[in-house]
C-alpha cells in the first residue's frame, strides 16, 4: 500500500510515519500493518473492504474515510482491481500541530475510521488528490498541506460527535498533544501487562491528571481505551489465526480468562468461540 521499510511485529508490519500519497486501484495485503499516520481514503470507483482489528468496514464509490493508522488493519480479499482509489498519508505529528478540535480528535483516536460521503465537503477531491500526489513531493510541500488540513476539517465537521457516545469537553493544544501521547503508548503496548497507572507513569505524568486529561480530551478513560485495543486485537486474532482462545487473551494483553471473557463478551455481545465461529460463517457466506 505505500513506501518505505517497516518492521514485523508477529504478523503485524509497523511502518514508519511519512507524507505519502497514491492513487490507482487497490493492492492486496498480505499482512495487516499500522502507522503513526492519519489516513484518509477516497473512493472513485469500486470499493475497499478492510478488516480494522476484528472490525469489518468498507468504503464504496464516492465516500471518503479519515482514520488513525495505529489499530493494525488490511485490505481484505476480495479486492476490486479495477478500481480508482486515492491515498494520503500525513504523519500524526503534523496533523498536531494543527490544532484540531477536541471533537475531531476524539472521532480520529476512535479505533474505526471515520467513512463519509464525499458529497459533504463540496470539492473536487478527485482533482485535489491529483495535485497533492505531484505537490507533496516538493520540496516545499505548504499549500499541499493547507488544503489536506481544510479536508480534514471539512471531514471532522461533519462528524456527528454524538455519536461516540462520549463527552469531550477539550482542552488546548499541549492537552491534545498529551492525550495523543497517551494513546500512542497505549496503542505500542497494550499487549503487555500494563495498566492505566503504568500508561501515566510512562508518559510522566500524575496518574490522576492523566487520567482526568484524556477522558476530558477523548471521552473515555485510559483504562477503556486500554480495553478497546485488547479487544480489537483478540477480535483480530480469532479471525486471522487459528490461536486458541487462551492464547488469544494472551496475546491481547488481557491478565486472566476470565477478564478477556467478560470484556470481549460485554463489547462484542457473544463470547470468544461464538465469535470466531460467526465471523468463519459470515466469511463463507461471502466468498
Amino acid at each position: 500500500m505505500r513506501g518505505g521499510m517497516g518492521t514485523v511485529d508477529d504478523d503485524v508490519v509497523t511502518v514508519p510515519p511519512a507524507l505519502w500519497a497514491r492513487h490507482g486501484a487497490p493492492l492486496p495485503m498480505q499482512r495487516p500493518h499500522r502507522h503513526d499516520d492519519i489516513e484518509l481514503n477516497f473512493v472513485e470507483s469500486g470499493q475497499l473492504e478492510y478488516l480494522f482489528g476484528g472490525t469489518h468496514v468498507r468504503v464504496g464509490p464516492g465516500e471518503i474515510a479519515v482514520f488513525w493508522g495505529a489499530t493494525p488493519h488490511r485490505l481484505t480479499e476480495p479486492v476490486a482491481h479495477d478500481g480508482e482509489v486515492s491515498w494520503v498519508h500525513i504523519p500524526l505529528a503534523t496533523a498536531l500541530s494543527w490544532s484540531l478540535p477536541a471533537e475531531g480528535l476524539a472521532v480520529l483516536l476512535r479505533s474505526t475510521p471515520l467513512v463519509l460521503d464525499a458529497e459533504v465537503v463540496r470539492c473536487d477531491l478527485a482533482a485535489q488528490f491529483a495535485t497533492w500526489q505531484a505537490d507533496l513531493l516538493e520540496e516545499d510541500a505548504t499549500a499541499a498541506l493547507l488544503e489536506v488540513q481544510a479536508l480534514v476539517r471539512r471531514v471532522l465537521h461533519h462528524a456527528d460527535a454524538a455519536s461516540t457516545g462520549e463527552d469531550v469537553s477539550g482542552g488546548g493544544p499541549e492537552q491534545m498533544s498529551t492525550a495523543v501521547a497517551i494513546a500512542r503508548y497505549v496503542a505500542e503496548h497494550f499487549r503487555e501487562p500494563i495498566s492505566a497507572a503504568d500508561v501515566a507513569a510512562a508518559t510522566h505524568l500524575n496518574p490522576t491528571y492523566a487520567m482526568t486529561l484524556f477522558r476530558q480530551t477523548v471521552g473515555c478513560t485510559i483504562g477503556t481505551y486500554l480495553t478497546r485495543c485488547r479487544v480489537a486485537e483478540a477480535q483480530r486474532l480469532l479471525i486471522g489465526t487459528s490461536m486458541t482462545t487462551v492464547d488469544v487473551a494472551h496475546a491481547a494483553g488481557f491478565g486472566s480468562q476470565s477478564t478477556f471473557y467478560s470484556h470481549f463478551t460485554r463489547t462484542c455481545g457473544r463470547a470468544p468461540g461464538a465469535y470466531r465461529a460467526a465471523m468463519q460463517h459470515d466469511a463463507r457466506s461471502r466468498g
